[in-house]
């Protein structure tokens, strides 16, 4: 079994920063896509940003030159960096992967999610 654990979101304040990290555990062999979404109130959830095993990146159009995503295979371990956070930023953050387990199935997993508020 797999399991992706997000933390780092919180209340923060616009134009500020916040980092968020998911650690991935449990069976894996080797972390394939991982990615982060977002969910706001009454919105679908939304790509914002990905990175492939070979760490080609993808922005959706609102966080380009605002979030960085980054990843730690060693760690199996991916980031999010966030900068000049604006109020509607604020959603729930989800950690996805594409994941090959020890046992070589390919399945894909996402985490519990983190609260990120942009609000003075």
């Amino acid at each position: 079994q797999v399991q992706l654990m997000e933390s780092g979101g919180g209340l923060v304040q616009p134009g500020g920063s916040l980092r968020l990290s998911c650690l991935g555990s449990g069976n894996i062999f080797v972390s394939l896509d991982m990615a982060w979404y977002r969910q706001a109130p009454g919105k679908q959830r939304e790509l914002v940003a990905s990175i492939t095993s070979g760490d080609d990146t993808n922005y959706a159009d609102s966080v380009k030159g605002r979030f960085t995503i980054s990843r730690d295979n060693a760690k199996n371990t991916v980031y999010l960096q966030m900068s000049s956070l604006k109020p509607e930023d604020t959603a729930v953050y989800y950690c996805h992967a594409d994941v090959l387990t020890t046992d070589m199935r390919r399945n894909v997993y996402w985490g519990q999610g983190t609260q990120v508020t942009v609000s003075s």
